[in-house]
């Protein structure tokens, strides 16, 4: 109890709400830097004379780094107060940003990215923790809920900045966007954020440290790896299972840790004897997984069938965002009323029906039709993801705030990590199933079934309407498939949410470092 008192004195002070405008800078500069760099590796091909697998490790050194840095990040933020790390993370983004946009050389580039992915790992937990002190259980979820905000605005606004820059600018320039929102950040992080106690004393967990951090560089490599190459593939299989194995021998170490009563353990699993922080990690990632499938296919359907630019692109994925917000306005009006159990149920639900009417489009369909199921999945996350936020972090005592932050977070990173790549599986295997009928030019077959724009770019060189209109339909069979696979998961969802989360968010659901409920 003393942890929900601490909690609710901390909330009355009027700054938080400036406060979370600092932190929904740091997380809106976090994303736009993702979608920016995607929009501009095109340009760094060129510009850097970068090979294939260079461009690769351009987006996975962040990714690697970051998997590996956050669970110490959420155990360093807890033993010597979050402020201080979340500050200086943010100020590495600065200076690796700056890194980027001058970078002379392939090499140069990959080390700037991993020291932004360094920063973001140690930041992107803290931040929620953060949250979870300044807030009380009542307004945890719209808090979430504009962190969330903040996110989904960025998958729209990165592209459309990013490609009026790379019009009018140097490549670099898409990169020092995030500076001027940095310093913004910083100013707003050092002046109203309030720097919490010292929670967590003991030895440092160096074996928790080491087997935790390999163990999800392994499993996110290998994954990556099995996107590109296949699962079976012995770059993608070896680190997977390897790393499967480590995060097993981690979870070893932690139980056998915690039964000799040994401080300083990098998490401490009994707090998932919370069904609301357990339920609420778990169901996150499945909302991300899911989620992915739409981030992950649309533009491709906007591009490759509808025939759009990225930024005519980016302006319908507003429509998305849109939902979010009407989703999460309404969703945290009526869940005290609901209760956290039928609103997250309710938003799995909207999310399959949104999904399923997706896997019916067909070639010819138009942008009303797009966009209004798109709206409506972006609605169902608004829903879901502030619930099930808000009664996982209720669940924490403050002391473990940073740590358990870093599980919520660790958690929708490798969702999201692997509903990429087993997503990206699934409407490839459908695309190249529903061109196994179809009469290829022999000299580009291997280029068509690699890829629908291969696919497109050789019908449009050889004016064959009837192969583009063979590709173009091979993608919507693998699309159909591929959201009703997503679809099917957010069912899933539903009924894990309405059979086991708590019927409402309640202070006694508070999991305490002692075991049991505080």
């Amino acid at each position: 109890m003393n942890a929900q008192r601490s909690s609710t004195t901390e909330s009355a002070d009027p700054r938080r709400w400036w406060a979370l405008g600092a932190l929904t800078l740091r997380g809106l500069v976090f994303n736009i830097d993702t979608t920016v760099l995607n929009l501009a590796l095109p340009t760094l091909s060129s510009s850097l004379h970068a090979s294939t697998a260079q461009l690769q490790w351009f987006v996975a050194a962040y990714t690697l780094v970051m998997a590996a840095v956050m669970l110490p990040g959420g155990l360093l933020g807890d033993r010597f107060g979050r402020k201080r790390f979340l500050v200086l993370g943010m100020a590495v983004f600065g200076v690796a940003s700056l890194a980027c946009a001058y970078a002379p050389s392939p090499a140069v580039f990959i080390a700037a990215r991993s020291l932004a992915g360094l920063a973001a790992g140690f930041t992107m937990p803290l931040g929620l923790a953060m949250v979870r002190t300044l807030f009380d259980e009542s307004e945890l979820a719209t808090a979430t809920a504009v962190l969330m905000g903040a996110t989904m605005v960025a998958a729209p606004v990165g592209p459309l900045l990013g490609g009026w820059l790379l019009a009018h600018f140097w490549w670099g320039s898409v990169f020092l966007i995030n500076v001027p929102i940095v310093a913004l950040g910083l100013v707003g992080a050092m002046v109203f954020l309030p720097e919490t106690p010292v929670g967590r004393r003991g030895s440092f967990d160096g074996v928790g440290v080491v087997t935790s951090s390999v163990g999800l560089v392994a499993v996110v490599y290998g994954v990556i790896e099995a996107g590109q190459r296949g699962w079976l593939v012995a770059t993608a299989f070896a680190p997977l299972a390897g790393g499967l194995l480590v995060l097993a021998a981690f979870v070893l170490w932690e139980v056998g840790s915690q039964r000799r009563e040994r401080r300083g353990s990098l998490v401490d699993l009994r707090l998932f004897g919370s069904a609301g922080f357990t339920w609420g990690t778990i169901l996150l990632t499945l909302m991300t997984f899911a989620m992915f499938g739409v981030t992950f296919i649309a533009p491709q359907f906007f591009q490759a069938v509808r025939g759009l630019g990225p930024q005519a692109t980016a302006v319908r994925f507003l429509t998305l965002t849109v939902g979010v917000v009407v989703g999460s306005t309404i969703g945290t009006q009526v869940l005290p009323r609901l209760g956290t159990r039928i609103a997250v149920g309710l938003g799995f639900g909207l999310l399959a029906a949104g999904l399923l009417t997706g896997a019916a489009t067909g070639v010819g369909a138009g942008d009303v039709y797009a966009l209004g199921w798109m709206t409506v999945v972006g609605v169902a996350v608004g829903f879901v993801m502030p619930a099930a936020n808000a009664v996982a972090l209720a669940a924490l005592p403050r002391e473990w705030a940073g740590s358990g932050s870093a599980l919520l977070t660790t958690g929708r990173m490798v969702g999201g990590t692997f509903g990429v790549a087993i997503l990206g599986s699934i409407l490839n295997a459908g695309y190249k199933a529903h061109l196994s009928g179809v009469a290829l030019p022999p000299a580009a077959a291997g280029t068509i079934r690699q890829s629908v724009f291969g696919g497109i770019r050789v019908a449009q060189q050889t004016h064959s309407a009837a192969l583009l209109d063979a590709v173009r339909a091979a993608f919507m069979g693998g699309m159909d498939t591929t959201l009703v696979v997503c679809a099917a998961i957010a069912l899933a969802g539903a009924l894990l949410a309405i059979t086991f989360l708590p019927r409402y968010s309640k202070a006694n659901e508070t999991a305490s470092p002692d075991g049991g409920a505080a």
